[in-house]
């Protein structure tokens, strides 16, 4: 299968500290040298692009920390080749941004967001605010994204309770809300061992709530996700199954973490590094030709064959 997708990370600094993702008051930040600059982050794109990328996805750590991001967003729309940008963010600071985000070409949005209650949210989260990232949220619709998704990561007694009340957030707005199944993927994560509620167990509490829902066809934008509505609704629900399914054989995507890492699959060891070769001066053939390398080791990868348990989400996105 062909691979057109690259999920971009820009930083590994985020302004949250989530259950699941990386205690930052443990690893510490990654020093401001190893962090690819915007010209770096734009070079290694191009050269993705050219050896068959179509889409990209910026992811973090929070993107939307790192500097001058609209000038980094107006550098890649530029790309010859490149079909879509989207993006992955908390929302906090989306309320500002949104719309020079999409002036400066931003195609769509994922917005991660997994509770409508303060109290849960400071559990999940440990810091931030329910209040911003509803903002941005809210100011992602407005702005004119070709569009918006919202990210809810289900998990068992803490915040399964608010399944319903997110479906319902897709029949009243222009949303795909995607329900996706907890996987634990580093130390942090693996302490919420009772976490995982399925699927299964999340389409019977909407069903349940609000009547049967109706499968629609997977669109390209879609990835993994399985896609319902319900009659009249304005937007889309949709179910990634981590956990109880297995779509690693339909992947098209490879990740490079914020300081020039290629990783084949999300659950694989980084193969290459491109930092040093764009420091080097490498020309773009020189890249694209050990991008091409990366491509043909991806098939050797996959969920129960490496290293699930041991991811740094914060510096490599999801």
């Amino acid at each position: 299968m062909a691979i057109d997708y690259l999920r971009l990370s820009l930083t590994d600094r985020c302004n949250l500290n989530c259950i699941y993702c990386t205690p930052l008051e443990k690893s510490g930040y990654l020093a401001h040298g190893d962090l690819l600059r915007h010209e770096e982050l734009a070079r290694a794109a191009a050269a993705f692009v050219r050896a068959g990328v179509k889409k990209i996805r910026l992811t973090g750590g929070e993107p939307l920390l790192k500097k001058n991001i609209l000038e980094l967003v107006r550098m890649l729309k530029a790309i010859p080749g490149l079909q879509e940008l989207a993006l992955t963010t908390n929302g906090v600071l989306l309320k500002d941004l949104a719309v020079p985000l999409r002036e400066a070409g931003m195609n769509r949005v994922n917005i991660s967001l997994n509770t409508l209650i303060p109290a849960t949210y400071k559990q999940i989260t440990g810091s931030g605010s329910l209040e911003d990232a509803w903002d941005g949220l809210m100011a992602s619709l407005r702005a004119g994204f070709s569009e918006v998704k919202l990210n809810f990561v289900v998990m068992k007694r803490i915040n399964d309770a608010e399944i319903p009340e997110f479906a319902r957030l897709s029949m009243d707005f222009p949303l795909s809300v995607r329900f996706i199944e907890f996987f634990p993927t580093n130390e942090r994560s693996k302490n919420l061992k009772h976490a995982l509620f399925t699927t299964a167990e999340t389409r019977k509490r909407i069903e349940d709530a609000y009547g049967p829902l109706q499968q629609v066809p997977s669109g390209p934008t879609d990835g993994p996700a399985r896609v319902f509505k319900r009659p009249g609704a304005k937007g889309k629900i949709g179910f990634i199954s981590g956990r109880s399914d297995y779509f690693c054989g339909a992947c098209t995507r490879v990740r490079m973490d914020c300081t020039g890492k290629v990783y084949p699959c999300l659950f694989s060891p980084s193969t290459h590094t491109l930092r040093d070769h764009l420091r080097a001066g490498a020309d773009e053939e020189t890249l694209v030709e050990l991008i091409k390398k990366i491509f043909l080791v991806k098939s050797k990868y996959n969920k129960d064959s490496a290293s699930s348990g041991h991811i740094e989400m914060s510096s490599m996105g999801g």
